[in-house]
C-alpha cells in the first residue's frame, strides 16, 4: 500500500479570511477560515480575525503556517476543504 506526500505549492488570499490553495496534484481548494477563527474561544487563535496577522500567512515545506506553527492545519483537512469538521471532532476529544 502506498501513500502520496500531498504538499501545498501556492496560496493565494481571495478575500477576507479566505485562500485559494493549490496542491502538487493539481487539486485547488478555496477555503474559508472566517468561521473557524470567529468561533474559536481560544484567544491565540481568535487573534487571527486581525487582517494584519491572518495575511501572514506562509508556505512551508508544502505546509501553510502562520506564526511559529501558532496556527496550522493537517493537509488532508485542507485538501478536502473540511476545517470545520476537524475543529468538531477536536473538540469532541
Amino acid at each position: 500500500m502506498s501513500s502520496k506526500v500531498i504538499n501545498i505549492v501556492s496560496a493565494t488570499q481571495i478575500g477576507k479570511y479566505q485562500l485559494r490553495l493549490c496542491f502538487d496534484d493539481g487539486t485547488t481548494q478555496d477555503v474559508d477560515f472566517g468561521s473557524f477563527l470567529s468561533r474559536s474561544q481560544h484567544p491565540e487563535i481568535r487573534a487571527y480575525l486581525d487582517d494584519a496577522r491572518f495575511n501572514a500567512y506562509r508556505l512551508e515545506h508544502g505546509e501553510l503556517i502562520w506564526g511559529d506553527y501558532d496556527l496550522c492545519f493537517p493537509i488532508i483537512d485542507l485538501y478536502n476543504n473540511q476545517i470545520e469538521k476537524a475543529a468538531s471532532m477536536r473538540a469532541v476529544a
